[in-house]
C-alpha cells in the first residue's frame, strides 16, 4: 500500500471519529472499519464525477449501514461532492447540517437514497441493478452503451439478518442482475455484542444459494485484495456478486476495536488521541488532513470528471446517429409527461356499468401504458388479481430485460424497496401492487418512499371487507388508517372510473409524494356526479338546493351508499349533501375557503361512512357527528351478507343522520 493511499485511508477514519466525538453521538465503528474497502471503492473502481453527481451513467452507491454515516460524508467532503465542508462535517448530527445522523437523499449531494433501517439499502440496490439492465436493453445500440454501470452496496451483519435483503437477494439471483455488486463489512459485531449470540449461519452458502457469485477478502485492510476482488466481481456477467470482507469494527482505537463499544458511541477524547497514535496520523488536531491528502483526492475527482467527458462524447454522437432515441430518452426523463392525459378525453372516459375499481384501473393502466413508455412495475405474484399486468409488453427476466411487467413473487417488503430502488434510478416511472391488507408488509419501504420524496405508485385492491369469503386475514379494516397517517404519503380510495382515471393522474403526475391507489374487488355503479373534482380529495358529489340539514361523507364503495341514503332522507324532507373523499391528503392541501365551501362549518350534522376504521374521520364529523365504520374485524361471507351484517346499508345510514 502506498503511503497516500495509507494517508486517504486514515483520514477517512479521522475525520468520522473527530465529527462523532464532537456531536457526542454517532456510529464509529463502521466508518473505521469499513475505511479501506470504501476507498478503494470509491478512488479506483467506481465510476462517478463528484462536479456532476447527477450524472446519469454513474455507478450507483448505497450505504445500507446508514449509521455509518460519517463513512460517506467523509467521502463526500473528501472527493469534493457539493462543497460539503470541513464546517459541514462540524456540525454532524446538528440540527439544519448537511449531515444528518443517517444520510438523507435530496439533502446531501451524493446522497443515493435515505438509509438507516438496516437492509433497506440492500433492496433499493437490487431495484437500482433492475433499473439498469432494463434502461439498457432499451436504449443501447452496438457502439454505444449509454447505459452501463454498476450498483454497489455496503452493509453489514444487521442488512444481513433483517428479512428484507434475503427477500430482496432471493430476486436479484434469480434474475442474473450481473452489475449489483454488495460489499459485505463482516466484523461478527452487533449492538448486544458478538453476532454468535443471534447469527451464525454460514451467510456465504446463503448467498451462493440465491446464485450469487460469492468472494471473501481475509483482510478488510488490504487494499490490492479488496480491489481484486471487486474486478473479479465485474468480470462475472451472468450473476450479481457477494464480497465478504473481514474487518474489524472501530479497527485503529486499541481499546475499542473488534468490540461491541465500538458500534453506537463516541470513542472519547482519550482514545481518539490514542488512535491517532495507532495510526501514525500526523496531528491531533480534530479535523486535521493534510493537504497531500486532499490533493491526492482532487487529482482522483478530476480523473472522475474525464470518465463522464468521454461519456459526454459518446451519448451526442449517438445522438446524432439515433435521433429517434434521443427523443425516446428526452421522454423518459420527462417528469411532466403524464400530464399531457389532462387533455386526453378517453383518459377520463366514465363507466357504463357498475365494475370493480381493480378492474377499472387495469383498463387505465393499458390506455396509459403507450403513452408512457417508462412505466414499469408489477405485483407480488397476485397481477391477475390486481389488474396490473401491461398487456403486450413483456415479462422481464434474465432472457427479456425490455418486459415492462415485472413479477416481484411474494415479497412485498423488498417489492416496494425494489420500487423505490429503480424510481432512485432515474428514468423510469415504477408501481407496485398487491392486496390492501397486505400493505403491512410494505408499510416500512413505503415510509422511505414518503421520506425521499419518491412518487412511487402503490396498487392495493381488495380494499374492504368487500374482499368477503377469504375472511378477515384478508379483509382490511385498519390499513387506510395506518397509510392516510404518513406525511407526504397521498392515499386514494375513488368510487368509480372517472375517480379511478383521477388517482391515477394524481399518481402519475405527482413529482415528489408517493400515492397508493386503493381499489375494490367488487363492482361499484358509475356515480352521476363524479368528476375531475376528486383531484381535490374531497368535493360535492351530490347537492342538495340550498343549506344542507346534514352532509354525509364517503369514499370509494360507500360514495353509492351515501347517496342511497340521501335518497331515503329526501323521502323525508331532509336536505343532505353527499362528499366524495377519495383522498384526505390531497383535500388538506386545499385551501381553507374551498374546504369551507365542500365542508361548512355551520352544517354540523355530519356523518361518514367507509368499510374501514373510522380512525382519522373525527376532523371532518365534529363532536356532533357520527361514523359508519368498522369497529372491529371483519368476518368470512359473501361481501353483501357482511355489508348488510356490519350496517352498511342506505337504511342503517339514514337511521344514524336522523340520530344526531
Amino acid at each position: 500500500m502506498k503511503n497516500i493511499d495509507t494517508l486517504s485511508v486514515n483520514a477517512i477514519r479521522v475525520l468520522s471519529a473527530d465529527a462523532i466525538q464532537k456531536a457526542k453521538s454517532g456510529h464509529p465503528g463502521l466508518p473505521l472499519g469499513s475505511a479501506a474497502m470504501a476507498y478503494e471503492l470509491w478512488a479506483h473502481h467506481m465510476n462517478h464525477n463528484p462536479a456532476d453527481p447527477q450524472w446519469p451513467n454513474r455507478d450507483r452507491f448505497i450505504l445500507s449501514g446508514g449509521h455509518g454515516s460519517m463513512l460517506l460524508y467523509s467521502l463526500l467532503h473528501l472527493f469534493g461532492y457539493g462543497n460539503l465542508s470541513k464546517e459541514d462535517l462540524m456540525q454532524f448530527r446538528q440540527m439544519g447540517s448537511l449531515t444528518p445522523g443517517h444520510p438523507e437523499y435530496r439533502h446531501t449531494e451524493g446522497v443515493e437514497a435515505t438509509t438507516g433501517p438496516l437492509g433497506a439499502g440492500m433492496g433499493m440496490a437490487v431495484g437500482m441493478a433492475l433499473a439498469e439492465t432494463h434502461l439498457a436493453a432499451v436504449f443501447n445500440k452496438e457502439n454505444y452503451p449509454v447505459v452501463d454501470h454498476y450498483t454497489y452496496v455496503l452493509g453489514g451483519d444487521g442488512c444481513m439478518m433483517e428479512g428484507i435483503s434475503s427477500e430482496a437477494f432471493s430476486l436479484a439471483g434469480t434474475l442474473g442482475l450481473s452489475k449489483l455488486i454488495v460489499l459485505y463489512d463482516s466484523n461478527q459485531i452487533s449492538i448486544e455484542g458478538s453476532t454468535d449470540i443471534a447469527f451464525t449461519e454460514n451467510v456465504q452458502e446463503r448467498m451462493r444459494a440465491f446464485g450469487f457469485q460469492t468472494l471473501t477478502v481475509e483482510d478488510g485492510n488490504d487494499l490490492e485484495a479488496i480491489g481484486a476482488a471487486i474486478e473479479e466481481a465485474k468480470a462475472d456477467t451472468s450473476r450479481p456478486s457477494f464480497i465478504t470482507v473481514k474487518t474489524q469494527i472501530g479497527y485503529g482505537c486499541p481499546a475499542k476495536q473488534g468490540t461491541a463499544a465500538a458500534h453506537g458511541e463516541p470513542l472519547g477524547d482519550d482514545n481518539i488521541r490514542a488512535m491517532k497514535e495507532y495510526l501514525q496520523w500526523p496531528s491531533q488536531e480534530p479535523f486535521y488532513v493534510p493537504d497531500e491528502v486532499y490533493a491526492h483526492y482532487s487529482s482522483l475527482a478530476r480523473e472522475k470528471a474525464e470518465t463522464e467527458a468521454a461519456w459526454n462524447v459518446m451519448f451526442a454522437a449517438y445522438c446524432q446517429e439515433y435521433p429517434e432515441m434521443e427523443e425516446l430518452w428526452n421522454q423518459y426523463h420527462d417528469e411532466a409527461l403524464a400530464e399531457k392525459l389532462w387533455d386526453d378525453a378517453g383518459f377520463w372516459a366514465q363507466g357504463e356499468k357498475p365494475e370493480a375499481t381493480r378492474n377499472l384501473s387495469g383498463k387505465v393502466l393499458n390506455y396509459v401504458k403507450d403513452k408512457l413508455p417508462n412505466l414499469i412495475g408489477g405485483s407480488a405474484d397476485l397481477a391477475p388479481s390486481n389488474k396490473t399486468h401491461m398487456n403486450g409488453e413483456g415479462d422481464y427476466s434474465k432472457a427479456d430485460r425490455k418486459g415492462r411487467n415485472l413479477h416481484f413473487g411474494v415479497r412485498e417488503l423488498a417489492m416496494t424497496a425494489i420500487g423505490n430502488g429503480m424510481m432512485l434510478h432515474g428514468g423510469l416511472r415504477a408501481y407496485v401492487a398487491t392486496f390492501f391488507v397486505f400493505s403491512d408488509y410494505t408499510k416500512p419501504m413505503a415510509r422511505l418512499s414518503a421520506l425521499m420524496q419518491l412518487p412511487l405508485t402503490f396498487v392495493f385492491t381488495h380494499d374492504s371487507i368487500g374482499v368477503g369469503e377469504d375472511g378477515p386475514t384478508h379483509e382490511p379494516v385498519e390499513q387506510l388508517a395506518m397509510l392516510r397517517a404518513l406525511p407526504n404519503f397521498h392515499v386514494f380510495r375513488p368510487c368509480d372510473a372517472v375517480e379511478t382515471a383521477a388517482a391515477w393522474y394524481s399518481a402519475l403526475t405527482s413529482r415528489r409524494t408517493p400515492t397508493a391507489l386503493v381499489l375494490t374487488r367488487q363492482n361499484l355503479a358509475p356515480m352521476a356526479g363524479s368528476s375531475r373534482e376528486a383531484l381535490k380529495g374531497g368535493y360535492v358529489i351530490d347537492d342538495c338546493e340550498g343549506t344542507p340539514d346534514a352532509i354525509l361523507i364517503a369514499s370509494g364503495s360507500e360514495v353509492e351508499l351515501a347517496v342511497k341514503a340521501k335518497g331515503l332522507l329526501q323521502e323525508e324532507g331532509w336536505k343532505i349533501r353527499v362528499v366524495s373523499m377519495p383522498c384526505m391528503d390531497l383535500f388538506e392541501e386545499q385551501s381553507e375557503e374551498y374546504k369551507e365551501s365542500v365542508l361548512p362549518k355551520a352544517v354540523r350534522k355530519r356523518v361518514a361512512v367507509e368499510a374501514l376504521s373510522g380512525f382519522g374521520w373525527g376532523k371532518y364529523t365534529g363532536l356532533d357527528g357520527a361514523c359508519v365504520c368498522m369497529t372491529g374485524f371483519g368476518t368470512s361471507g359473501p361481501q353483501a351478507e357482511l355489508f348488510k351484517h356490519f350496517g352498511f346499508t342506505p337504511e342503517h345510514v339514514a337511521e344514524t343522520v336522523k340520530g344526531l
